[in-house]
This record gives C-alpha cells, structure tokens and sequence, in this order.
C-alpha cells in the first residue's frame, strides 16, 4: 500500500487528506482493521516511537497511552501491586503477572484514566491475547503494534461493533533522516531527533547528593523518552517503570510541573485506602467511576459525597477525603524521578516536584539562574542531572 486516503484531516473540513512516502514507496503498516484517521496516526506514529525507543533501552515491553499527540502515560512491563492492580481496575485479570506487555499496558492506561478515555495505544511487542482482552473493555479508538497473535486480532476486532482501528507496522522500518512539514503553505525541513537517551546521559550530578539508584535512572530514562514525543513545554513524573504525571503543551514551566505534580498526586491517591474502598454501585460503569474518583480526591465541580449526590455513584455515604488526610498521605511519598524538556528558570518548580515526592531530577541546564535551582535541590536533598540537551517536541 503506497498511499491511504483518510477520511478528513484534523477537522472534517480539511478534505482532501491521505498518508503517503514521499518516495513513492510502499507505506511501513498494515491496517487491519477499521480506518484510522488523521489524528489517529499521529497518535500512532508518535507512540510507536515512544515504546520502541523505551524497550530499546530498558529491554521491556513498553505501552502508552496517546491522546491529541500527547501521551497520558507510557510504562515498561513490571508487575503491578495488589493496590495497584485495584485502583488501574485490573485487578480481575487473570494472567496479567504472566504478561510483561499486559502489565506495560495497565499501567500505562491506568495512570490517567480520565485523559486516556478514547486513547490511541501503541506497543512494543507483539499483541497477546491478555494484553487484547484488557483493551478490549476500554474506551479506545486503536491500536498500534508490531503484529498481534491470531486469538488476540480475533477479540480487538470484536470492538466497536468490529471497526476498531489495528495497525501493524514493520518494526524494521527506518525513516528518513530528514523530515519536513508545511505550515501555511511554507515547508519546513530539519534532521530528526534521533538523540539517544540512556544511562550516559544521567551521568553529570550537578547535586551534593551524587546518588542516582539504578531505579531512579530507570524512571528518569522512562521520563526523558516521554518528553521526547510529548508536545512542548512539557515535564514528566516517574516511579517504578511509569510515567506517573504528564504536564503537556503549557507555556509555562511552573504551569508543566503544577499540571503533571497534580496529575501524580492523584495517581498517588487513587491507591489509598480511602479510595480503593470507595462503596460504588454495581451498575456503574469504568468511565463514570473514573469520574467519581477524580471528583471524590480534587473536590471538582461536584461534591460527590453531598447529599442527593452519593446516591447517585455509592452503596452508602462515604466519607470525604479531606485535605489534611491527602497531604499527609503524600507527604509519605519520596523517591520519585521528574524529567523536563527544557531547564527549569526559577526554582518554584523544585519546589512544587519535592511536594510530589520527588527525589531525582534530570533537566538540560543551562539557565542563568542554574545556581539557584541547584541550590533548592541541596536544601531538598535532591540529585540532579543536567543532560545537556533540550527535549523540545512540535
């Protein structure tokens, strides 16, 4: 296939719309199902990129979660833990800890469910039928993979009333060194980022505290590759394998830390015990308790425990989560992992992340007012890295 016409561009006026090689060649995927959309492939495109990269350097299975060119989550396959299992709704999966790639998956689409509701999942590895039958009960548009097992294809394919979108790609594709794109009608060329981000990278500990556990720059690796193909400005929180707090798009650096730390925070919350006995009615269904939880940990714009409001999600009353309670509960959390795109200016980020539990840090340096971030990082007893090298992704 050299070509494939799309049914509309980003918004259904923008027609004509299509994929193709520049070269004429033939297209590096197969779609095997449905008939993804413009949007649907820059999702797809960016997330495969995403997870091959992260399996190359950690040698895991990789998922993540992709919404408007963007990633809600990515993970590599390290098992989950019974909370864990429970507040991602996993937790009824039988084999899951037999599957490396299923456990990337949940993890991936369990941090942030209300930004992955309608996702685009990229992953590393072959589809396998654990990993088809947990994205099969979500609210998805498609996948992307380097191939799927027949049982597997088999139940995605049952999925929106048989047109979910599969995509195969040939994972021994290599683009072209150059890239271009137009913007009102003017094109626009540059080398691709082909920068590797591994272990090296960390090496320069700018910090009095020298220390960075071989988790901590598993985390950090794990962050770095997410920025890498997450819109700009952007910061990432990470903890055991996972992209915990995604703060993307935003125009200030403050704004990124203070977007992805709540993010976390409510990752770190749902995993409460308050939460996680959360008395829902049984006919309420994954998206609304998504809903309820969001709304029960940050007050939002309904008061779910309030009277003529509980009844409508609970068994029985529960008992708010109050303030005090949720920051004492965070205050237990250390040894998180925050990567940045660019570096930090003021250091307010710095002290916005350690709220999170942030314990490690990696950002390219390079400001005037480095000194003062360093600083905060000593009084925090934070280890830095600098890297050296902007993350900046459009």
């Amino acid at each position: 296939m050299k070509e494939f016409e799309l049914k509309y561009g980003c918004n259904p006026n923008q027609k004509p719309a299509r994929i193709y090689m520049r070269d004429g060649s033939e297209l590096p995927i197969r779609i095997l199902n449905g008939r993804p959309g413009y949007i649907n492939f820059l999702d797809a495109f960016n997330g495969w990129q995403l997870v091959k990269e992260l399996k190359e350097q950690l040698g895991l299975p990789a998922a993540t979660s992709f919404k408007h060119v963007s990633p809600t989550s990515a993970a590599v396959g390290i098992p989950l833990s019974d909370k864990l299992k429970k507040a991602c709704f996993v937790d009824d999966m039988p084999g899951l800890d037999d599957s490396p790639l299923a456990c990337a998956y949940a993890r991936a689409r369990g941090t942030d469910r209300m930004c992955s509701f309608g996702d685009w999942v990229s992953l590393s590895d072959v589809c396998d039928v654990t990993t088809a039958r947990l994205i099969e009960r979500e609210v998805s548009d498609g996948v992307i993979a380097p191939g799927y097992e027949p049982e597997a294809l088999a139940i995605l394919m049952t999925k929106r009333k048989g047109n979910y979108n599969i995509v195969q790609i040939d994972p021994d594709y290599v683009p072209e060194p150059v890239e271009r794109k137009q913007v009102f009608g003017i094109t626009f060329e540059q080398g691709r980022n082909n920068f590797k981000i591994d272990r090296a990278l960390l090496s320069n500990v700018v910090t009095e505290n020298k220390i960075l556990p071989d988790h901590a720059i598993r985390d950090l690796i794990v962050a770095l590759i997410t920025l890498k193909y997450t819109q700009s400005n952007s910061v990432c929180y990470a903890v055991d394998g996972q992209a915990i707090g995604v703060g993307a798009g935003q125009q200030s650096r403050i704004h990124c830390t203070r977007l992805a730390g709540g993010k976390a925070d409510t990752w770190f919350l749902r995993q409460c015990d308050k939460v996680l006995s959360l008395p829902f009615r049984p006919e309420l269904g994954r998206p609304e308790r998504d809903n309820v939880i969001d709304g029960y940990i940050n007050k939002n714009e309904e008061d779910v425990c309030a009277p003529g409001n509980w009844e409508k999600y609970f068994t029985k009353r529960p008992e708010p989560l109050t303030e005090a309670e949720a920051k004492a509960y965070l205050a237990t959390i250390k040894g998180v992992s925050l990567g940045s795109d660019a570096f930090f200016p003021f250091d307010d980020n710095i002290e916005r992340a350690y709220r999170s539990g942030v314990s490690y840090i990696a950002e390219p340096g390079g400001s005037i007012r480095d000194q003062i971030v360093i600083d905060c990082c000593n009084k925090l007893n934070i280890s830095m890295a600098f890297t050296g090298m902007r993350l900046f992704h459009h």
